[in-house]
């Protein structure tokens, strides 16, 4: 508004010279040889125009997205060449209705407000988290679990595969032999922290004592409680196991 009021109270005869709002090195359409082009301008020959014509020329050209044409300053009449490089528009008079039009009684306002009216009224595409979920991939890498056989013996056999294979050595296990020959994990500990939900462990792991669950709701408020040790992530199997042994005999025949 105040470039309008500024046009306004110009003399008769103005030239908008917007030389400080651009670059003289380069235009639009590429780089400008500041030795031959002097000005630049739209499709006219007029530099002075009346102020009634550069108003409503510069409410015309707000709405256009037109390139401007380069003249070299060679091709222009003594009168009209500037010293420096300097950038001279003369608006076109067309096309101020339509802009005054839209400013004036808030047109492109109603379009929004008409547009969400119309969606307000249409089926949601959102969900009422936490009461209501979205579905989740058989493949949804989440929170961690040890998983037991349906005896209940632990299936985990410490071939400690998934320490070796994560990528974040956020896996520590520790074993040892038990009084029947088998082994056994004594110790096993995630970092949550560290890990970077990769699944590697789970596809290294031979007997599918290792995996991922569906739940990833586990958020905590220290550092610590993210530190999973052996009767977590077991508790976490028991919690579970349907939902992971259903999950792992839809993906069986890609494993």
């Amino acid at each position: 508004m105040t470039l309008i009021m500024d046009l306004l109270n110009c003399s008769a005869y103005t030239c908008l010279d917007l030389t400080r709002h651009v670059d003289k090195k380069r235009t639009c359409n590429g780089p400008m040889n500041t030795n031959k082009i002097k000005s630049m301008y739209f499709h006219t020959n007029y530099i002075l125009l009346p102020r009634r014509q550069i108003f409503n020329g510069m409410l015309r050209s707000l709405r256009e997205s037109g390139k401007p044409k380069i003249i070299e300053s060679q091709q222009l009449p003594k009168s009209e060449k500037r010293q420096g490089d300097r950038l001279t528009i003369a608006f076109r008079r067309e096309g101020y209705v339509e802009y005054l039009a839209r400013t004036l009684f808030m047109t492109e306002i109603l379009r929004g407000m008409w547009v969400v009216l119309e969606n307000y009224f249409r089926p949601s595409h959102t969900i009422d988290y936490p009461r209501e979920k979205g579905p989740l991939s058989p493949r949804f890498r989440g929170e961690h679990a040890l998983r037991r056989y349906p005896s209940g013996e632990e299936r985990c056999i410490a071939c400690k595969l998934c320490e070796a294979v994560c990528p974040a050595q956020a896996i520590t296990i520790e074993a040892e032999p038990r009084s029947d020959g088998s082994r056994r994990t004594t110790r096993y500990d995630i970092d949550m922290t560290k890990c970077i939900y990769c699944g590697l462990c789970q596809e290294a792991c031979p007997v599918d004592a290792i995996v991922e669950g569906p739940n990833f709701e586990f958020a905590t408020e220290t550092r610590e409680e993210l530190i999973y040790n052996k009767s977590k992530l077991l508790e976490n199997g028991d919690k579970w196991e349907k939902e992971i042994s259903r999950n792992l005999q839809s993906e069986y025949q890609y494993r």
